[in-house]
């Protein structure tokens, strides 16, 4: 059974836990990529050290995921080969997690709506019927609780400091905010594993989320932009040209040194 596998070949709780860690680790990976990429680079030590730190929770979040959907998959791929072995089209993160990050405003939005969607799906899986996964949401759960106090913070802080500083908080969000509809949009493999009670259904998620979200963004001066349409398409392996860019950084030296060690 590969990880990615169609609904109607996973319907057995072993192929929806599969599926969920998959989803869950590929979030994490992909944005710890990126985070990652600040370092050295953030505006202030402090917010360096910062960024830096929660790259790393990120990334250790997505090993226990991923790791866990390899053990479920029963061929003998653990997280690093799920990470560096397949290609854009086998992710399943969501499009937002991916989309460039050109200024150091686009990178706190993308953070802060990802926590805000984050938090509660972890509270949610503290309570699967899958041991596994309710334990590792149960750490990480601790993590992402710093790491939306901060965003939310800063978000505040940045949206409701300056001119300067509330215009590019307020383009970030401009940017951003078409990705999030996919976060609280459940597909049917949403749809099938919060029937077998691995996780709650998203449309229990969406309004934690919207309740943060419109909270912190009022505080800080910001407007949710009107856009055309939401996009979606990440879960399903459909990602943007951005992706390739951050797979071929992230996957450069295994891929050059199948199986080195170091």
């Amino acid at each position: 059974m590969a990880v990615q596998d169609s609904v109607e070949s996973s319907r057995d709780a072993a192929g929806l836990a599969a599926h969920l860690a998959l989803r869950m680790g590929d979030n994490c990976l992909i944005l710890g990529q990126q985070l990652a990429a600040w370092c050295g680079h953030a505006p202030e030590l402090e917010e360096d050290i910062a960024i830096s730190n929660v790259a790393l929770d990120l990334i250790g979040q997505a090993r226990l995921w991923l790791d866990y959907a390899g053990t479920l998959e029963g061929q003998g791929r653990d997280a690093d080969r799920l990470a560096f072995e397949r290609q854009s089209r086998q992710f399943t993160n969501l499009l937002l997690v991916e989309q460039p990050h050109p200024d150091f405003a686009v990178t706190l939005m993308r953070q802060f709506l990802f926590d805000c969607w984050h938090m509660p799906m972890l509270q949610g899986l503290v309570e699967s019927q899958d041991a596994v996964i309710a334990g590792i949401a149960q750490k990480a759960v601790k993590e992402v609780r710093y790491h939306l106090d901060r965003s939310s913070d800063l978000i505040i802080r940045l949206g409701d400091g300056s001119v300067e500083s509330h215009a590019m908080m307020q383009a970030a969000l401009d940017a951003l905010w078409r990705f999030t509809g996919e976060m609280v949009t459940a597909d049917e493999h949403d749809t099938a594993i919060s029937d077998a009670r691995l996780m709650v259904a998203l449309a229990e998620i969406k309004p934690s989320f919207d309740q943060h979200v419109q909270r912190c963004l009022a505080s800080a001066t910001l407007s949710v932009p009107d856009v055309a349409g939401m996009r979606f398409g990440g879960k399903t392996g459909l990602h943007g040209e951005a992706m390739d860019f951050i797979l071929a950084e992230m996957q450069v030296l295994p891929r050059s040194f199948p199986g080195a060690k170091w």
